[in-house]
């Protein structure tokens, strides 16, 4: 899978699944622009990044962050290739902000993708686990799992594609907010559910968010990718 010549953006491409995908986009030849909130994670991303990578502080609920992020991708130029990773976990209702973020980021951004361009949306396992204490959490993914269906269906117009990946047990930080004993009682839980028996790394689910990415997905959209180690299958 070659992205010579492409540019591609990764919303929350400074850590996790973002970032594995970013330091693969870059050694197959892309022009990447990747956002993050945390200042941390940007600046390591930045060094482990090419220096003509464009790196932008974005938080998903300020909107003057997206109207900067507008800003950036109009200086870039159109893109190739649109990652949606941008993601935070938390019990609180900030979460609902998701699907409202999402739709506003994607109407922004539409207009800089080239005919033939793709999408990809990264949601979660949890919209299908039915796990206690996460209702407004996995509701907020499914939504970008519908919403993944719908632009797949207006942007076929263009020849976009658009597909969502639906990462299980992947490490991260993403559930970094609860204190570390939650989190290692809760990861143990979904491992027993597992029948690979593992946690995925970050560069197994980006491996399958390149693809989607690549001309080798060419027919590929309004679908839906698991990369959970067969969770769902249970």
């Amino acid at each position: 899978m070659s992205f010579k010549q492409q540019r591609i953006l990764i919303t929350g491409g400074s850590s996790g699944i973002g970032l594995a995908g970013a330091q693969q986009l870059a050694r197959e030849g892309a022009e990447l622009i990747i956002t993050g909130r945390n200042p941390k994670h940007l600046a390591e991303a930045a060094q482990l990044l090419p220096v003509r990578t464009r790196v932008l502080h974005s938080d998903n609920s300020d909107p003057d962050d997206l109207t900067a992020l507008v800003e950036c991708v109009k200086q870039a130029g159109p893109l190739d290739g649109l990652w949606l990773n941008a993601g935070y976990a938390a019990t609180a209702t900030c979460d609902r902000q998701d699907k409202t973020f999402f739709d506003a980021m994607m109407a922004a951004l539409s207009a800089f993708l080239k005919p033939g361009a793709a999408v990809v949306v990264t949601a979660s396992s949890s919209a299908y686990e039915g796990a206690a204490a996460t209702s407004i959490y996995a509701a907020s993914k499914a939504a970008l799992i519908a919403l993944t269906r719908c632009w797949a269906t207006e942007l076929a117009a263009r020849q976009i594609r658009v597909n969502c990946l639906v990462p299980g047990p992947v490490s991260s930080e993403l559930r970094s907010f609860l204190p570390a004993d939650q989190r290692e009682e809760f990861e143990q839980g979904v491992l027993a559910q597992v029948p690979l028996a593992r946690i995925g790394r970050a560069e197994e689910a980006a491996a399958v968010a390149l693809f989607l990415l690549s001309n080798a997905a060419s027919y590929v959209t309004g679908s839906q990718y698991c990369v959970d180690g067969g969770l769902l299958m249970r």
